[in-house]
């Protein structure tokens, strides 16, 4: 029997449609739920900027996911990882966009969305930079423009590849790369007017 854990996402979803097992079946579209889950919250959040918001659109990508899947919609061969993550992007902006105001952060322990993730203070301890640089370099990081912040965010926390990150955003690599630059100088200028070292907290 496949071992989901050690599955590719293309047997994964061959699995999730083809088994005749149902159980077994979903239990393959979970393992791919669970694989993409943090990747896909933080493209969503990026774009909507509310804790709330983005689980539901996470939600509503991954059952939009298994709507295509089950229509044989799904034709990335294989790249399942930043299909969906398209998918919920351009959910994402459809909410931006159709929305008045700029959502505010609702967190319950009154801290910003940062800190729910695991991800961006496992990489904050990780390279050892200081509990005031962190809390500077993630306000900075909510400051910046809608496309960069997406494909900075995406890069470091995440942990995409450029190559993905392009795919999933529908650009360029090059355009991805460009747009990884301007968010790095951006977030050295605001640094600098506050005199903070900014050597060595992200790199492209």
């Amino acid at each position: 029997m496949l071992l989901l854990d050690q599955a590719s996402d293309a047997q994964l979803i061959k699995c999730y449609k083809e088994d005749a097992d149902k159980e077994f079946a979903n239990r393959a579209f979970e393992t791919l739920l669970s694989r993409y889950k943090n990747k896909v919250f933080t493209a969503v959040y990026m774009v909507v900027k509310d804790k709330y918001v983005a689980e539901d659109i996470l939600q509503e990508s991954f059952i939009k996911a298994i709507r295509l899947i089950n229509k044989d919609s799904y034709n990335e061969e294989g790249k399942f990882g930043p299909w969906i993550i398209r998918i919920a992007r351009n959910m994402s902006i459809d909410y931006f966009r159709k929305s008045k105001r700029n959502p505010t952060i609702l967190l319950e322990d009154g801290t910003d969305v940062f800190n729910s993730l695991r991800f961006a203070e496992d990489a904050g301890h990780k390279q050892g930079i200081s509990k005031e640089i962190h809390q500077k370099l993630k306000s900075y990081i909510l400051r910046l423009p809608l496309q960069q912040r997406e494909v900075l965010t995406m890069r470091h926390y995440a942990e995409m590849s450029f190559q993905d990150i392009a795919e999933a955003t529908n650009v360029s690599i090059n355009t991805a790369l460009g747009r990884m630059r301007y968010a790095l100088i951006n977030l050295r200028k605001m640094f600098d007017q506050e005199n903070v070292t900014y050597e060595h907290i992200l790199r492209e």
